[in-house]
């Protein structure tokens, strides 16, 4: 069986010490009062415990897709039981040359190599409603049956602080998570506009021009999945290009 970790010192007393120190500074991150994490949905399901954690290993191994595919498996599974803003957050253990060498557009292309990958050995079909081409609007990260918004934080982000963490670390949202927050018109409204506001104060550079709301027709959720340190963009999603690979 799968774990997914909370917070209770009980559920973490199986940790090893590399799994125990990212999770604390996964903490420190989320709960500082002096320079406030910009994502308030985020917030919120941290602070009343719905956020759950996954740990895996070196992501250019076999065996580290197959813990992750495991670990989105239980928690497609779960996630409906924990409450309306949940997340799994998922942290790797890079090898030491990785840490050293990779820059931003390093981590960009192994992070679509790992969800092209992930989706390969996923037990259930796509859904037929949402379209395989991420050039769709439409599109959006699937597994397990679920639809996803997918997140990437890099050690190698410095302008973006927004999307830096100490290691690779996902962030795994259901839709149906962010179509329950949408549903309170007024509210999130006055989130978003606030989100915005702290990310010009938490980040170096601007507000990424890609960042959009699902469903717009103009709207492309790949590219809000990574963003750069800068305002750059990739022109075409790598995600078809690693799938139909495998």
């Amino acid at each position: 069986m799968t774990i997914l970790y909370t917070d209770s010192p009980t559920n973490r007393s199986s940790l090893c010490a590399w799994q125990e120190d990212f999770l604390k500074k996964f903490e420190l991150k989320m709960s500082d009062v002096e320079n406030p994490f910009p994502c308030i949905p985020a917030k919120i399901g941290f602070a009343t415990n719905q956020l759950r954690y996954g740990f895996v290993g070196n992501p250019r191994e076999e065996s580290s897709l197959l813990k992750l595919a495991q670990i989105l498996k239980t928690y497609t599974e779960e996630s409906i039981h924990i409450g309306n803003y949940t997340s799994l957050i998922v942290f790797y253990q890079l090898p030491k040359d990785m840490m050293e060498t990779y820059n931003v557009k390093d981590y960009e292309y192994l992070f679509w190599k790992q969800l092209a990958q992930l989706a390969s050995v996923d037990g259930i079909k796509w859904p037929e409603e949402i379209p395989m081409e991420p050039h769709d609007s439409r599109w959006e990260y699937c597994f397990h049956g679920e639809r996803y918004f997918m997140y990437c934080a890099t050690p190698a982000h410095q302008n973006r602080q927004s999307r830096y963490f100490v290691t690779l670390m996902l962030a795994i949202t259901p839709r149906w998570v962010l179509e329950a927050f949408n549903k309170m018109e007024k509210q999130a409204s006055k989130i978003k506009k606030s989100i915005r506001e702290r990310i010009n104060n938490y980040d170096v550079v601007s507000v990424h021009p890609d960042l959009s709301s699902y469903g717009d027709v103009d709207n492309y959720e790949w590219k809000q999945y990574f963003l750069r340190d800068d305002n750059t963009t990739l022109s075409k999603c790598p995600f078809r290009l690693f799938f139909d690979d495998d």
